[in-house]
């Protein structure tokens, strides 16, 4: 397992030593297959394998509480059951066997863990009503300052629902060889509780750890990974045009002071949240969908896809569609449009130790250019390994003109497998929105 250190302190935390290079995809089971169950999801493990997918992060997957129910099927985060399985998913052996199958797929399986509240009839408000937030009333209740109606507040300053809430972490791992969890809401729920818990399950085997969460703290004891939200927002606003790249900068700039290098920051353009609820990534970003997937993937983080995200998120007469969060509405892949792009960028990420995640990465230099205010162009270099990645975000053709410390040698491009060779006086030409992803000395 690989050592996290920080400014020279040495941390508890370590990464599981398969994580270093890992790429992951989250996993809708109810709309990711007609069927909306774990067997017939399991048909579409040896694709994900061949795109470069690495972790399988499932989103909950328990049975879904019935009282204050929101629509027809629920919200996947209204847990009524932390140790059962959703019956409209399958059965606990199915979803034994899906883990296996994902195992000897070399992939992993991690899943969705709602610790911050429950289903209102979870078998805990009954046997266990202690573990609750109460009114003034000492009657249960939402989150506080939140519309989750349909979910239960635990309170983590009573102490009885710590090992309750690991008993129950332990069982996935211990009897299903599950290898983590992504972790809702994490920062709603103590640190001090994740550390102990981390420490629990590491004691059955080495997991992987997710916080839906932008806490530095979260990754000295618990967590290998946190969401990169900010980069989010700003890619977001570039493509609204009310921020420009060298936002970027600053962004990343803050990153190296908040963060450890040893951390791992989770990119994405999209997931279940922002599909459902803010609109699908050809929405938010239109023309830049792809140059901002190409960003995205290739900063110094680990690249998510959603369910769907390699179909473009669109009917096939090309409307756009976000998939309902509480009711059945399937997944339609329209012919894999974006699987050859993130199938290259996942296998880039994977092979390539310049790409790696955290500190076994390589670091990120930015390359100025003639026309920084429209293009965007970038290395990361490892050892012998170096990665150039440039991109135009105008809707004209740019000629990439490098400025100051200019790149030379060999290149092999990602998308094309052309061989280039950039000059001192070198020009490389982009159309409009257009990238290119140049790997030198690497087995790509």
């Amino acid at each position: 397992m690989a050592e996290i250190k920080s400014t020279g302190e040495t941390k508890v935390l370590r990464h599981p030593d398969w994580s270093k290079n890992a790429t992951i995809y989250e996993v809708n089971i109810r709309q990711h297959t007609p069927e909306g169950t774990f067997a017939a999801f399991e048909k579409d493990i040896p694709r994900l394998k061949n795109m470069g997918v690495k972790i399988l992060w499932l989103m909950p997957i328990h049975p879904i509480g019935e009282i204050n129910r929101k629509g027809g099927l629920g919200s996947h985060y209204s847990v009524k059951d932390y140790k059962a399985v959703n019956p409209a998913y399958g059965s606990l052996d199915d979803f034994k066997r899906m883990v296996n199958t994902a195992h000897s797929n070399d992939m992993k399986v991690i899943i969705d863990w709602v610790a911050n509240h429950s289903a209102f009839d979870n078998w805990w408000t009954k046997d266990h009503l202690e573990y609750y937030l109460l009114d003034t009333a000492g009657k249960i209740q939402p989150p506080l300052g939140t519309d989750w109606t349909d979910v239960a507040q635990l309170d983590y300053t009573q102490k009885h629902v710590w090992p309750a809430m690991i008993d129950a972490l332990k069982f996935w791992v211990k009897d299903c060889d599950i290898d983590g969890y992504r972790c809702d809401v994490a920062e709603k729920v103590p640190t001090p509780f994740w550390d102990e818990a981390r420490a629990a399950l590491d004691s059955i085997k080495p997991v992987f750890m997710l916080a839906e969460a932008e806490k530095p703290e979260l990754h000295l004891k618990a967590f290998d990974m946190t969401y990169a939200w900010e980069f989010l927002h700003i890619a977001n606003d570039i493509a609204m045009g009310k921020k420009n790249l060298s936002d970027i900068d600053t962004y990343l700039a803050k990153q190296d002071t908040l963060f450890p290098r040893s951390a791992y920051r989770m990119y994405f353009t999209t997931n279940h949240d922002e599909n459902s609820w803010n609109g699908t990534a050809n929405e938010r970003h239109g023309n830049f969908r792809q140059v901002m997937e190409v960003l995205t993937f290739t900063l110094q983080g680990m690249p998510l896809v959603y369910s769907g995200q390699e179909g473009g998120e669109q009917y096939p007469d090309g409307k756009v569609h976000r998939y309902s969060f509480f009711e059945k509405d399937t997944v339609r892949f329209n012919d894999y449009k974006y699987q050859d792009l993130y199938s290259r960028l996942f296998h880039l990420h994977r092979n390539n130790p310049a790409m790696w995640n955290g500190e076994f990465g390589g670091e990120f230099k930015r390359l100025k250019t003639s026309n920084d205010d429209v293009l965007y162009c970038f290395s990361r270099k490892k050892d012998d390994n170096e990665v150039l990645v440039l991109l135009n975000f105008s809707d004209k053709p740019r000629g990439v003109d490098f400025v100051g410390t200019i790149p030379e040698g060999d290149y092999l491009s990602i998308f094309d497998n052309r061989s280039l060779t950039l000059y001192t006086k070198g020009r490389q030409e982009l159309p409009a929105y257009g990238y290119q992803v140049l790997v030198k000395n690497s087995k790509q």
